[in-house]
């Protein structure tokens, strides 16, 4: 299980849970997802120990804790429409590299209804082709490779 789907289990068991998040992964999806989850920071692994004590007590006392470079790498997500679960599904074969023909077979629906699907998510993601579209999921972490 991944550190959002802990957060959510662990927030449906106890909701006066606080959660905080120490992870390598700075990618605004990343920070997002986990926020949204109910965690209460979102802190890299590289912060200074007297900042990660720092916030620790301050999340234990009820604040949220997203440091500056945090702050700044969510920002960036806010001019990008959310994909639809079924965009990020094509999303998802396309960063594995399939065809818009594997992906139909994939996901049971049509070579056109692909099409569809990547022009939205290019236009979403603000890019111009589907290499980009990959480069940018991952960067992001949109998507995370196995």
């Amino acid at each position: 299980m991944g550190g959002v789907e802990a957060t959510i289990a662990i927030r449906e068991e106890f909701p006066e849970a606080r959660v905080i998040v120490l992870t390598t992964y700075d990618g605004d999806e990343n920070i997002y997802r986990a926020l949204r989850a109910g965690a209460m920071a979102y802190l890299l692994k590289d912060i200074p120990r007297g900042e990660f004590l720092d916030d620790v007590r301050a999340v234990y006392s009820g604040q949220y804790c997203i440091p500056p470079a945090v702050a700044a790498r969510l920002a960036q997500r806010m001019p990008y429409s959310e994909l639809s679960s079924r965009e990020l599904a094509v999303l998802k074969l396309i960063v594995e590299g399939l065809s818009n023909k594997e992906i139909g077979s994939a996901l049971a629906i049509s070579e056109s209804t692909v099409k569809n699907h990547v022009n939205s998510i290019l236009g979403k993601l603000r890019v111009n082709d589907r290499t980009q579209a990959a480069t940018m999921a991952l960067r992001r972490g949109i998507v995370m490779l196995d």
